[in-house]
């Protein structure tokens, strides 16, 4: 964190699961992430994602997980280049809705992880996440084909590249 980045990430622990069930509940989430079952110390584990709690000033208040669109076969991004990584994201305190910080903290990880090398970043909202879609544009993302069905749900594929 510094004055042109106020936004820390901290890697997920076992200590975060309650926060993060907390804030899969309420409704502004659960419009667009499953409540599911959470994350458990395998998950927390896997090498192929890596997941953040997202803090501005101390104050945790999101959540953000970036991943190797080559950790699964048939990922629909499997075909980008070697290094490339896919983000999704959610803000879990209501309070922290609409007034920037969606676009603040996204910019933050995504020019770290462009520093570490990562050519390309995918992101896939659902179709109709308006919200998320006019976000991601902002920060450069682009539509990179038409809304597809996935094993993990309907999805836009859209990339930023560096």
């Amino acid at each position: 964190m510094n004055a042109a980045n106020p936004y820390s990430f901290k890697k997920v622990t076992l200590d975060d699961l309650a926060l993060l069930k907390a804030w899969r509940s309420v409704p502004h989430v659960l419009e667009w992430w499953d409540a599911g079952e959470g994350y458990n110390e395998a998950d927390l584990a896997d090498p192929r994602v890596a997941r953040w709690i997202v803090s501005i000033a101390e104050h945790p208040f999101a959540f953000m997980q970036d991943y190797t669109v080559h950790g699964w076969d048939t990922h629909h991004f499997a075909g980008l280049p070697k290094g490339s990584r896919g983000i999704d994201q959610f803000i879990g305190d209501p309070d922290m809705i609409g007034v920037g910080h969606g676009q603040g903290f996204i910019s933050a990880r995504m020019q770290m992880l462009f520093d570490a090398g990562a050519p390309v970043i995918a992101t896939d909202p659902h179709p109709d996440n308006k919200r998320a879609i006019a976000v991601y544009k902002k920060l450069g993302f682009e539509a990179a084909g038409p809304p597809q069905e996935t094993r993990w749900g309907l999805i836009l594929p859209m990339l930023a590249k560096t």
